[in-house]
């Protein structure tokens, strides 16, 4: 394996049929062998230099949408993993949408790939299996394709209004039309595809990568095997994430963009891990203020340090021989993950062990143990080349939380992207606060009405007489006179039951924890809704508290797979429905739900419309744009 001393910039593709050169490399250097520039800018202007960045691959994107795209500056393949046949179907009917508005660039191939029915397979199963649609969609064609993966076939139960129409459209409040994960993402990753050769991007849909370096470079994904990303970040950051081991041979000057071999790829480890891997630096000459943190805290002079992942880049061949590997093995039986199972495998100091580690695994299945040996066995010696991103961050919004404080508080990133407090929407008053700020997406607001800081409004009608407490999410739905109390969730789906359209609307509280289960109804009194004991609830919902109040598998009874959501003809009486149950609840009056045909969640999103749902935001949409001609129109 070569030294981190050895990763030049490699000599231009040759032309290949159908398929870009890759541009040769302005401003490098030789000798040293470390593609780097001058020492990273101290604290304030790195963070300038951060903000211009993003809002120049912003700029650039913005006047993409809706134009064919360039041969050589953009994807071939843009590629969406989803779950099911209903996810799947959400997905392609809002990719059609957005293609229809002119919001996406045109000329690109946009897919979604679903997982096969039956075990779930985990990301690194749908990378394997989106391999293979596209060598069947393609052919041979395929090796001359830079693909962009995007993972997001997960049902977001940490951040349910994302659940009905995937996390990879969840909105932000930013551009116009508004810009969901999706726009972020192509636009973040505008400078990549022309310094790229053949092959895989693989990322999420809940996270974003933020990043600058100097002028007279870019990040090059041009070299056989995989590479990776890293980003510096705290500690206590790298026990969730993944983390690189560098090889020793690196540069002891820091600039804001390097080019490293990794010795090994250490998978959420322990604090005491990565040091006795010496995955651990200290910041000493690395300039005078604070490395930019993204989610993790600030980072003081001469504090521990250690790059973590984020994306990461497979070339044809090894895409390849994972394709072959998995067209050999047949269908899988267990869940894969794409980082910790094809990461950790790289690298010339990869060992087996990890193989046998089950602590980070959801469900351990007889084959998982086996598979892992055969990938690990599949990819050994294989080069895990990584970009070190010093002046870059990485946040992640897949939780209610992270949700609520990038959108609202005095975040940086929202001074990075410029976020919007008021993005697309008619809101007439938005309250001063100088920390925090209520944040409304796409949504039409009465100017009687009342949004708390630090919490967000989207897709939502809101009349005169409503009140949002602060903390709160409202998401698709028309409220006509409440007060919602803080730290309360409420989200509204329109469902397709019997060829008849109907409402439903969940509603709990942000503290609340969907995915915890029991095994029995006999444990029921230790779930809780809105911190209530839920056997409470049902008693004064006049619910009996038996199996079939819960829908799914009943060995895992949860918020999530409980009966206890309202379905009404309209969507305002849906809202006004579940905001009774909420109100019996803080009363402690009753409030019967017998007479309602009630869902859970997981059954809402099994009979969600998707089409009626973008239907109602196009109507939004129409309305705001016609408020804004009348407005600019008195003006002028």
């Amino acid at each position: 394996m070569a030294s981190a001393h050895s990763w030049q910039p490699a000599s231009p593709v040759s032309g290949t049929p159908g398929r870009r050169d890759v541009a040769a490399r302005p401003g490098r250097g030789v000798g040293f062998g470390v593609r780097m520039r001058t020492m990273r800018a101290p604290g304030s202007r790195a963070m300038a230099s951060l903000r211009e960045a993003t809002l120049r691959k912003l700029r650039l994107f913005s006047g993409m949408r809706g134009k064919p795209v360039v041969a050589g500056k953009f994807w071939d393949v843009v590629a969406i993993t989803a779950a099911d046949e209903k996810q799947e179907l959400a997905y392609k009917q809002q990719l059609s949408e957005k293609l229809k508005r002119k919001e996406l660039p045109l000329g690109v191939q946009y897919h979604v790939f679903t997982d096969p029915a039956g075990t779930k397979i985990g990301n690194g199963g749908s990378t394997l299996f989106s391999l293979q649609c596209l060598e069947s969609l393609y052919g041979d064609k395929w090796n001359s394709f830079t693909v962009l993966l995007i993972h997001s076939g997960g049902y977001s139960q940490r951040l349910p209004n994302a659940s009905a129409l995937g996390k990879i459209f969840t909105a932000l409040p930013l551009g116009e039309p508004i810009y969901q994960m999706l726009e972020l993402k192509l636009a973040m990753y505008m400078d990549f595809p022309s310094h790229m050769k053949p092959g895989v991007l693989v990322t999420c849909a809940d996270d974003i990568e933020l990043y600058s370096v100097g002028d007279s470079e870019y990040i090059a994904f041009d070299q056989p095997g995989f590479t990776a990303l890293a980003h510096p970040s705290s500690l206590a950051v790298g026990t969730t994430h993944g983390v690189f081991v560098l090889d020793s041979a690196g540069s002891s000057q820091h600039g804001d963009l390097e080019y490293r071999q990794c010795h090994r790829f250490l998978h959420k480890p322990s604090i005491e891990k990565m040091h006795h891997f010496n995955a651990v630096h200290r910041r000493g000459s690395f300039g005078q203020q604070d490395l930019p943190r993204g989610d993790t805290a600030s980072l003081p002079l001469h504090s521990e340090y250690v790059y973590t992942d984020s994306l990461f880049y497979m070339d044809h061949k090894s895409a390849k021989k994972l394709l072959d590997f998995y067209e050999s093995v047949g269908p899988l039986h267990c869940e894969i993950d794409a980082y910790g199972d094809f990461l950790q495998a790289l690298g010339p100091g990869a060992t087996a062990e990890y193989t046998r580690n089950t602590s980070h695994v959801t469900k351990e299945e007889s084959q998982l143990l086996d598979m892992r040996q055969k990938i690990f066995l599949l990819l050994k010696g294989t080069p895990l080349n990584v970009v070190v991103l010093n002046n870059s961050r990485f946040y992640h919004i897949g939780t209610t939380e992270e949700y609520l404080l990038h959108f609202t508080s005095d975040s940086t990133l929202r001074s990075e992207l410029g976020l919007q407090s008021s993005a697309f929407s008619v809101f007439p008053n938005v309250p001063e606060c100088p920390h925090e700020t209520p944040c409304v997406i796409h949504s039409i607001l009465d100017s009687g009405c009342y949004v708390a800081p630090g919490s967000v409004v989207e897709y939502s009608r809101l009349g005169p007489e409503v009140s949002i407490g602060e903390k709160c999410i409202i998401s698709g739905s028309v409220i006509v006179k409440a007060v919602l109390p803080p730290y309360s969730f409420m989200c509204s789906l329109s469902l397709q039951i019997n060829g008849h359209l109907e409402y439903s609307t969940m509603v709990f509280g942000m503290q609340d924890n969907l995915k915890s289960s029991i095994k029995t109804i006999s444990d029921l009194k230790t779930l809780e809704f809105y911190g209530v004991c839920f056997q409470s609830c049902l008693d004064i919902w006049n619910l009996k508290a038996t199996e079939e109040l819960f829908s799914g598998s009943k060995t895992h009874l949860s918020l999530w797979t409980a009966r206890i959501f309202p379905v009404c003809s309209t969507l305002s009486e849906s809202v006004a429905a579940s905001l009774g149950m909420l109100s019996a609840i803080q009363s402690h009056s009753p409030f019967s739900l017998s007479n309602f045909k009630l869902l859970s969640i997981q059954e809402m999103l099994l009979y969600k419309d998707v089409r009626n749902m973008l239907a109602y935001r196009e109507q939004i949409f129409l309305e705001i744009s016609s408020n804004k001609k009348k407005s600019d129109s008195e003006k002028s």
